[in-house]
C-alpha cells in the first residue's frame, strides 16, 4: 500500500450469492484530496463505500483506509473517520446541540458543537428537536455529526440530497473548507455539478467496474473523442455539429464560409461536459 494514500483499493469484489455488485474495482485517494465516486443506482458505488467504511465485508481484494483494514473496524480508525450515510436516523426528541455534545463525548479531540452548528448553517436551531427539523436541516445535522470528531477522512454519501440550492452551496463551502484544512473527502453524488465543483478527481462506476477516472475538467478529453462545434449562420440561426475530427470539420466550415463571403459568428469548440460524459458512459447499450 502507498503511504501517502488515505485510501487504497485493489481488485475489490463483492458478491451477493450469484450477483456480483462490485467486480474488480481499483483506485486510490491521496491525503487531502476530494475524490468523487459517480454512477447510476445499482452501479456498485454505495457498496464500495460501505466496504471502505467497515459496514460490509468484501468478497475479495485488498483495502486500506488510513493504513487500516476497515473490515476489522479498529477503534483507532473509527476515531479518525466521519461518515454521512445516504439515510440516517436519530432519536426524534433529541435537540441539535444536545446531539452534538453527546457524540462529541465519544471522541478524544472533538470539535466545538457551537462552531459546527454555525459551519453547517443551523444557527437558531440549537434547541430544536430532531422531529421538528426539515429534511434539509436533518442532512445538515448529519454533516455536523460526521465532523464532530474532527476526522482526517470524511465519507459523504449523497450529502446534499434534499437541500435547496442555497443550502447546497453552503455545504459545498464546508467541503472546500475541509480540503483547505488538509482533510480527505470521499464523495458520492448524483449531482454532476456538485462533482464538477468539488472533486479533484472522479471515477465513474458502471456495472460494478470503474469505466473512467480523472480530473473532472479532463474527462471530456480522456473519456470521449466527441467535440461540439457551434456557430450562428447568416440567418442568425444556431448551428451545432458533433464530430470526432474537429480539425477537418473546422477547415471545411471556414472554407465554405469564406467562399460564400459569410462569417461564422459566435464560433465555439467545446469538449463534452462532465454530465455529458457521464450520460454517455452510463447509458444502456
Amino acid at each position: 500500500m502507498t503511504r501517502d494514500r488515505a485510501i487504497e483499493v485493489r481488485d475489490l469484489h463483492k458478491a451477493y450469492g450469484p450477483v456480483e455488485a462490485v467486480r474488480g474495482i481499483s483506485f486510490g485517494v491521496d491525503r487531502g484530496e476530494v475524490y468523487g465516486l459517480l454512477g447510476p443506482n445499482g452501479a456498485g458505488k454505495t457498496t464500495t463505500v460501505e466496504i471502505l467504511e467497515g459496514y460490509r465485508e468484501r468478497t475479495g481484494g485488498t483495502v486500506s483506509v488510513l493504513g487500516f483494514d476497515p473490515e476489522e473496524r479498529p477503534r483507532a480508525l473509527r476515531e479518525r473517520v466521519g461518515i454521512v450515510l445516504q439515510q440516517t436516523g436519530i432519536y426524534r426528541h433529541i435537540a441539535v446541540r444536545e446531539a452534538l455534545v453527546h457524540f462529541a463525548a465519544m471522541y478524544p479531540r472533538p470539535r466545538d458543537p457551537d462552531e459546527l452548528i454555525a459551519l453547517v448553517g443551523l444557527e437558531g436551531k440549537e434547541d430544536a428537536r430532531a422531529k421538528t427539523l426539515s429534511g434539509g436541516q436533518l442532512r445538515r445535522l448529519d454533516l455536523a455529526l460526521a465532523l464532530v470528531g474532527d476526522p482526517e477522512l470524511v465519507f459523504l454519501d449523497e450529502p446534499t440530497t434534499g437541500f435547496d440550492p442555497a443550502a447546497r452551496r453552503t455545504a459545498w463551502e464546508t467541503v472546500r473548507s475541509l480540503r483547505a484544512l488538509g482533510k480527505t473527502v470521499l464523495l458520492t453524488t448524483h449531482y454532476l455539478e456538485e462533482a464538477q465543483a468539488l472533486a479533484d478527481r472522479v471515477a465513474i462506476v458502471k456495472g460494478g467496474r470503474i469505466v473512467v477516472e480523472g480530473a473532472p475538467r479532463d474527462l471530456g478529453v480522456g473519456a470521449s473523442t466527441r467535440v461540439r462545434v457551434t456557430y450562428r449562420n447568416a440567418l442568425g440561426e444556431q448551428v451545432e455539429h458533433i464530430t470526432d475530427d474537429p480539425t477537418r470539420l473546422l477547415h471545411e466550415l471556414t472554407a465554405e464560409a469564406i467562399e460564400r463571403g459569410e462569417a461564422l459568428d459566435d464560433l465555439a469548440v467545446n469538449r463534452p461536459t462532465l454530465e455529458e460524459v457521464y450520460l454517455e458512459l452510463t447509458a444502456d447499450a
